[in-house]
């Protein structure tokens, strides 16, 4: 299959993606207590989504994927997540697998995975699992937890160190350990069903196993790979950064909806003024909702400076620069600590009636759960830190962090 990897992403012309989006979420908010009560998303959410085409939006064209560029992708997760944070979980993670698998698959494997329509992928592409080197594939064993959105999925991405010989084989352009991801069939793995957590419930992010499964080499990519097998200069961006996007997307939308909810029990007999009067009286209420507001709109305002920026990066068909990436995971550290603070205000302010099943309840939970992913740790900041001082003139950015430059990258 040819490689588009010069095709524009057209990225600054108008798409009805964010329309789409906007017109659903009325619809896609009924639904999420229902999702909740379910631990998934419930066939109504699911079928609105694919119906929809969301978790097409990464894929890539030759597949009939839409290659969406990353400032739209990111107020799509923005709006969904802002009407059903559990379904715009979904969507944003496999959103990652799918993309990822679509552009960086030998095609071989990519035809295989991909030839009959575009299917929902999801998991953990966390180095958890073993293969171990066996002919021309792998036989994989591992356990994977907090598999994002895997109850939905027909195929899994797994991550997984490589050995041979009963040793790690190690990747000879880095020197450190193989890592690769695996594209599986769901129906192999083990759903180990223990999804008991205080928010996202309805993302279905179960913890599964498999044991002794063959993969062949078609079906693997490395993680770190950003020059795509198939597709266009979207996959220019990496899981590196596919995965940040979808994250700063959950933050805002979530954020958004904890304000509007608090905003909507302000004006109404119940909210206004005796209960939130009881928490400071309604100039000190005001007070702090102006300041939530404005920090809110100031984080918004710098992802979409970042995200825009890396997106003309990408539609120039360049490719993206450390310090871009290092703005995007700071915008992200920023954004997920601003939201927290915002949802404990909201849950504050609103005194007994947040502590009752609602969606403002939901916002806080929800917000705390995705506030613990090991993406947007604070710790982050320190390498982000590291490039801004001009530490990190050897170093790249991987899912964990800032790394050294592999040799065959550095300038002569």
């Amino acid at each position: 299959m040819p490689n588009a990897s010069a095709e524009k992403l057209n990225i600054g012309q108008s798409s009805n993606w964010v329309d789409r989006a906007r017109e659903i979420a009325p619809e896609l908010r009924m639904h999420g207590e229902a999702n909740e009560a379910a631990g998934r998303l419930t066939p109504p959410s699911l079928d609105l989504l694919s119906k929809s085409g969301f978790f097409t939006m990464l894929a890539a064209r030759p597949f009939g994927g839409a290659e969406v560029g990353p400032t739209e992708v990111l107020e799509v997760y923005e709006t969904l997540c802002e009407a059903d944070a559990a379904a715009g979980w979904v969507v944003m993670a496999s959103n990652v697998a799918i993309g990822s698998a679509s552009g960086y698959l030998p095609p071989e494997g990519a035809r295989k995975v991909f030839g009959g329509g575009i299917p929902i992928i999801a998991g953990n592409g966390g180095p958890f699992g073993r293969a171990d080197v066996d002919g021309k594939g792998f036989r994989l064993s591992g356990r994977w937890s907090y598999g994002s959105g895997v109850l939905h999925s027909q195929w899994l991405h797994s991550g997984g160190r490589v050995f041979e010989n009963g040793k790690p084989r190690l990747n000879p352009l880095t020197g450190q350990p193989e890592v690769r991801t695996f594209i599986v069939p769901t129906q192999q793995a083990t759903m180990l069903g223990n999804w008991d957590v205080v928010g996202l419930r309805a993302t279905g992010s179960v913890d599964y196993e498999l044991t002794d499964v063959f993969v062949p080499e078609e079906f693997t990519h490395f993680p770190d790979a950003n020059v795509p097998q198939q597709g266009g200069n979207l996959f220019r961006l990496g899981i590196v950064g596919m995965s940040p996007l979808g994250h700063t997307g959950a933050a805002l939308g979530i954020a958004r909806r904890a304000l509007s909810e608090l905003a909507a029990l302000a004006e109404s007999p119940d909210g206004r003024p005796s209960r939130l009067a009881i928490q400071g009286g309604d100039d000190q209420f005001q007070e702090n909702y102006g300041l939530a507001e404005g920090q809110l709109r100031a984080a918004r305002a710098l992802c979409y400076e970042v995200w825009h920026d890396i997106s003309n990066t990408l539609n120039e068909g360049n490719p993206v620069q450390t310090r871009q990436y290092t703005l995007a995971r700071l915008a992200l550290v920023h954004v997920t600590n601003t939201a927290t603070d915002i949802c404990v205000f909201a849950h504050k302010a609103a005194g007994g009636i947040s502590i009752r099943n609602t969606a403002l309840q939901r916002c806080f939970r929800d917000m705390f759960t995705a506030s613990q992913h090991r993406l947007v740790s604070n710790s982050f900041a320190r390498d982000c830190a590291q490039d801004l001082l001009g530490q990190a003139s050897d170093k790249i950015w991987a899912i964990r962090g800032l790394i050294d430059r592999p040799a065959d990258l550095r300038p002569l």
